[in-house]
């Protein structure tokens, strides 16, 4: 006997979709050493009124893929969108507007470095239509910014989080933690003087090295100290500690929120719902036809390829794959299960085509790394699981 009932109508669709567009702007000033991100640096300038003729174009290629719908949420990331213009932003806004149409309630992400030079552009990003700003700060001491390679000081942030709050509801900021030789003392002070400077929203990241960025190399000879396991641990227990304090809690492993404060665009990848993605190294998942599957869209990377593979036939797909429902099941659970709210096993079922095998789900419940939730069907991990969803997700797959 299992502790739920595993009879599901696999053939039942799940409640209406959100659909959110994401724009790619892939250029920088400088690249980040611990960043392997699809961002590049141009010295010699970026032809602004080129590309974005080309985020028109392919915006209409996107439509034509899936018409009927409405964007609930836009997303400008990057990259450096803040080296944007305010007339850049507003000509795209206005184009998806004018394609889709907006929801009552939509939620217009922007990001932006602190620097002067991009805080001069928020009132122009306020008037085109943007309504949440994501700052990335990434440290509150000079030293690290210096280490980390970022292009402002700490003294820029706290002006440019200032300014925003004048022309923003909605603001959230960037920090990195668990960074080489950091202290768990200074963490705990930068934290509490970040969420003091006044914001709803934080993205914490715990800091990794990526293959093939400088932080990287550097690490392989030998001249990066990462804390260890054991100290990255107490960082991550005070970071949550901290942050409860201050009423924000991590709805998804790395994102703290406080009540209605989350960040929908994010939601709407976690939850595994409809988005299209333009730009250079855009990722789309869209159903584009009456099959209910999820086709896999990736652009080119390098911006001048993609660029002219937009002018030249209107979109700049290199690579389109239609998901199998095992690969839109596994593709939920990764995403969704770093939700605290976890996963519906109902949707599940849906999206694969077949359930999770309740003994693995009762294994993780007995080990105390899952919450089951019999009367709604979810499941969600718990504190200790949170920290190894890797694993989990491993163990209810394999």
């Amino acid at each position: 006997m299992t502790v739920f009932d595993t009879h599901i109508s696999a053939n039942k669709r799940p409640e209406k979709e959100q659909f959110g567009i994401y724009i790619h702007w892939p250029f920088c000033a400088a690249k980040c050493p611990y960043c392997d991100f699809n961002s590049h640096v141009r010295r010699s300038g970026i032809d602004e009124p080129r590309y974005v003729a080309a985020y028109l174009c392919e915006l209409n290629y996107m439509h034509n893929l899936a018409p009927n719908r409405r964007v609930s949420t836009v997303f400008f990331g990057g990259g450096t969108p803040s080296l944007m213009s305010g007339h850049a932003v507003a000509t795209i806004l206005n184009k998806i507007e004018a394609l889709w149409g907006f929801s009552n309630d939509i939620e217009i992400s922007l990001e932006a470095n602190p620097t002067s030079i991009d805080a001069q552009n928020f009132a122009d990003y306020r008037s085109a239509g943007v309504n949440r700003i994501s700052i990335g700060v990434q440290a509150m001491n000079d030293v690290d910014l210096r280490k980390l390679g970022r292009m402002h000081n700490v003294n820029e942030a706290k002006l440019a989080i200032k300014l925003a709050q004048k022309h923003f509801d909605r603001i959230s900021f960037d920090l990195i933690y668990a960074r080489p030789e950091q202290n768990l003392n200074a963490w705990e002070d930068e934290l509490r003087r970040a969420i003091e400077m006044g914001t709803d929203h934080l993205s914490l990241y715990q800091l990794t090295i990526e293959g093939g960025t400088r932080f990287a190399d550097l690490y392989k000879l030998g001249k990066i100290n990462m804390p260890s396991d054991d100290h990255a641990r107490k960082l991550y227990d005070a970071t949550q500690s901290i942050c409860a304090d201050y009423g924000l809690f991590n709805y998804e492993i790395s994102n703290y929120a406080k009540p209605s404060e989350a960040c929908r665009h994010n939601l709407l990848y976690w939850r595994y719902e409809e988005y299209a993605a333009v730009g250079a190294g855009a990722h789309s998942r869209l159903k584009a036809d009456n099959s209910g599957l999820r086709h896999a869209r990736i652009a080119h990377k390098l911006p001048e390829k993609w660029l002219d593979q937009v002018e030249q036939q209107g979109h700049a797909f290199s690579d389109v794959e239609i998901l199998s429902p095992e690969a839109q099941g596994t593709e939920y659970l990764l995403m969704c299960l770093r939700l605290r709210e976890g996963i519906s096993l109902k949707r599940y079922e849906y999206l694969a085509s077949t359930a999770l095998d309740v003994s693995k789900i009762e294994k993780m419940v007995a080990a105390k790394l899952l919450i089951l939730d019999q009367d709604a069907q979810r499941i969600k991990t718990t504190e200790e699981g949170q920290r190894l969803t890797d694993y989990i997700i491993g163990q209810l797959l394999f």
